[in-house]
């Protein structure tokens, strides 16, 4: 059972007894009070994993003083108990910042399980949170913005495994960002001081590709003039990050197995086995399983790549994330172009979020780049977005105007409510229209903005 501090607050001194008695026996370290005052003051001198508080006390409401918890330890989550007949109360405290309710009595197991809960819900987002600052420290952030749900998605699975000696397969598409979520499973890591090295398969020729990942003897081969370490020996100890291995030559992959199964393995011209201890992460936008099938990669290779798979999702999946790394893409390229934008107007905008986006982040990089440069004001123009004349838009069967204006209408309407959750004053103001004027449109087009916040 995992230990860690809480601290109880009840009224009651039997019940509060055995609350600690339940928990102690559980492995948790608990402090109790009965006073409400004492439970400011201990909480402003220690640190608690968890709190547990009573709805009603002897000289205030359980809320207001979890409220005042939360001054001194915001991230901490508190487990309001309540007696029958107040379930409107806690509710009200939920809202205002509690993790759950127990309605009295309760069953201790009860009580542990939501505890259990909470604890691996805001350990996970504590990882997340820790995750996001080491990667703001010493990589570019912005392909790892996470407002949508499936990029926390992501974020908690890397924030799970990271610590894990487990080999991880990314597969996407390119442009998704998967070497900046290589490096961030190694930041996580047990590994994270070690060295960390990234390879792309399909960028070094096949006559090169086995002796710089497993080095060589002097006289190896002609050009060999002095022995020289590979990857493999250079991460020693450390993450390895193979990208495209989809593309890797099939003699090669034989080697790269060995290395996998046995952790060790012959350089070039040399009789000598070296040992190594790295972390394989493995990536690639190929369809592996239906590359067996063709007989181009090994199953037995895939099969110990493919331990823990991690997908991450095209741009055109997580639209939410647009306006937030346009805003990070508008701030980078603005300081080194030394320019003065304040931002993009609501027409580029909507032209941003109207497109597929087949490049990914990367293609979405590459837009503002080329915004920011070309633009003479302070707010980028529509005109600037997407003209570069490297994403033409797709043909499409012709139709009336007054069809095409209200496909389009309908289209934006709907792109507007998936990106703000259904909220109509988030997405009326994105759109530069009055609320009201906003729901007559909505209204026209048949949209239910409650139908989008359960995307």
């Amino acid at each position: 059972m995992s230990s860690g501090k809480i601290l109880v607050v009840d009224d009651d001194r039997n019940l509060l007894e055995i609350i600690e008695m339940r928990l102690e026996s559980s492995g948790y370290a608990v402090t109790t009070t009965l006073v409400e005052e004492e439970a400011r003051q201990i909480a402003a001198g220690q640190s608690f994993a968890l709190a547990i508080v009573d709805l009603q006390l002897a000289k205030q409401d359980g809320i207001s003083l979890m409220e005042e918890l939360h001054l001194v330890q915001p991230d901490m989550p508190v487990i309001i108990l309540t007696a029958h007949g107040s379930i409107e109360s806690a509710v009200e405290a939920m809202r205002r910042g509690a993790y759950t309710y127990l309605t009295k009595p309760f069953d201790h197991r009860e009580l542990i399980l939501h505890i259990e809960r909470a604890l691996e819900k805001f350990r996970l987002a504590a990882e997340v949170k820790r995750l996001k600052g080491l990667l703001q420290e010493r990589f570019d952030i912005a392909n790892i913005v996470a407002k949508s749900k499936k990029m926390r998605q992501v974020l908690e699975t890397v924030a799970r495994i990271a610590r894990t000696e487990s080999n991880v397969f990314l597969y996407g598409a390119s442009g998704t960002g998967k070497e900046l979520v290589a490096k961030a499973i190694h930041l996580m890591s047990s590994r994270k001081d070690k060295p960390f090295l990234a390879i792309n398969c399909s960028a070094i020729p096949e006559a090169l590709l086995e002796s710089e990942l497993f080095g060589y003897e002097k006289g190896a081969f002609t050009g060999a003039v002095k022995k020289t370490r590979g990857f493999f020996a250079q991460a020693d100890t450390g993450t390895i990050f193979l990208d495209e291995i989809g593309d890797m030559p099939f003699a090669i992959q034989a080697k790269l197995l060995r290395v996998l199964q046995e952790r060790q393995f012959h350089p070039l011209g040399s009789e000598k086995l070296v040992e190594v201890d790295v972390r394989i992460i493995a990536a690639t936008n190929k369809n592996l399983m239906e590359e067996v099938r063709k007989g181009t990669f090994r199953e037995d290779l895939y099969y110990r790549i493919h331990v823990i798979p991690i997908e991450l999702p095209a741009l055109k999946d997580r639209k939410e994330d647009i306006p937030a790394l346009v805003d990070y893409f508008l701030k980078k390229n603005s300081q080194e172009m030394d320019k003065k934008i304040r931002g993009i107007s609501p027409a580029a905008m909507q032209r941003l979020m109207l497109h597929d986006w087949p490049g990914n982040v990367r293609e979405l990089m590459n837009s503002i780049e080329y915004a920011v440069a070309m633009t003479r004001d302070d707010v980028i123009g529509e005109e600037y977005i997407l003209s570069t004349g490297a994403a033409e838009p797709a043909a499409v069967p012709l139709t009336t105007l007054k069809q095409a204006r209200d496909d389009f209408e309908k289209k934006y309407l709907a792109n507007l409510l998936r990106v703000t959750k259904g909220n109509v004053s988030k997405a009326a103001e994105l759109a530069g229209r009055y609320r009201a004027d906003f729901y007559k449109l909505l209204g026209k087009h048949d949209l239910t903005p409650a139908d989008f916040k359960k995307e």
